[in-house]
């Protein structure tokens, strides 16, 4: 996620005094090569790194699988940096409004089918999560013409939701840690049904009024 053109710039030459936020005449120059755009290319990098390390010496060596987590948990912690530096210091390109969803749904959709492939999670958990952001994605474009739907409070949670959930089956767990996963997973299921239906609705009535705003502009 990054900058606005840098034709955009003010030019005043000055620099923001140390630990200031930047302000919009700064942050404008920011092109491709900015932090935000930066932590998402790692992201992108990380996805075959990570597969490999899961799937290596046949996918149940536990330290393999332990630095298979620490691949994931650095892919998921720069995707909450990556979109607070964006955010934070307008660092908005169209590349980072294409690769950063592309990352997200890349780690997260590896690691869900490695772990169906070695028979740690039932495929139909990992058909459920996938089918949901591949549907939720196709629908975003399909009303965008009417308006954006916003991330929701519960799309949010569910999304931590997954990546806890995902990040313990990944990990070589035993005992009872291993039955608190399950149970971390049945709440990320939950949680991805529920606000899938949400953003339907959302998409509906965001759909109907826009028809009817252009029947009542006729």
């Amino acid at each position: 996620m990054s900058g606005v053109p840098a034709s955009a710039a003010g030019g005043t030459g000055r620099r923001p005094a140390p630990g200031a936020k930047l302000g919009t005449a700064a942050v404008s120059q920011a092109g491709l090569w900015n932090i935000a755009n930066i932590l998402t290319m790692v992201r992108l990098v990380l996805v075959p790194g990570f597969v490999l390390l899961l799937l290596a010496d046949g996918g149940y060596d536990p330290v393999w699988r332990a630095l298979a987590w620490a691949a994931f948990a650095v892919a998921m912690i720069t995707d909450i940096f990556d979109g607070h530096l964006a955010r934070t210091y307008n660092l908005v390109t169209d590349f980072g409004k294409i690769a950063d969803p592309i990352a997200d749904k890349a780690i997260m959709g590896s690691a869900l089918v490695c772990l169906s492939w070695l028979g740690d999670l039932p495929w139909w958990v990992t058909g459920v999560i996938l089918g949901r952001e591949l549907g939720i994605t196709l629908m975003r474009f399909w009303v965008i013409r009417y308006g954006v739907i916003p991330a929701s409070r519960g799309g949010k949670l569910k999304t931590l939701a997954q990546g806890t959930a995902v990040g313990m089956y990944v990990l070589a767990l035993t005992g009872p840690l291993a039955t608190l996963r399950f149970w971390v997973m049945a709440v990320a299921v939950v949680l991805t049904v529920v606000t899938g239906l949400d953003y339907v609705r959302q998409a509906v009535v965001l759909r109907r009024a826009g028809l009817a705003a252009e029947r009542a502009a006729k």
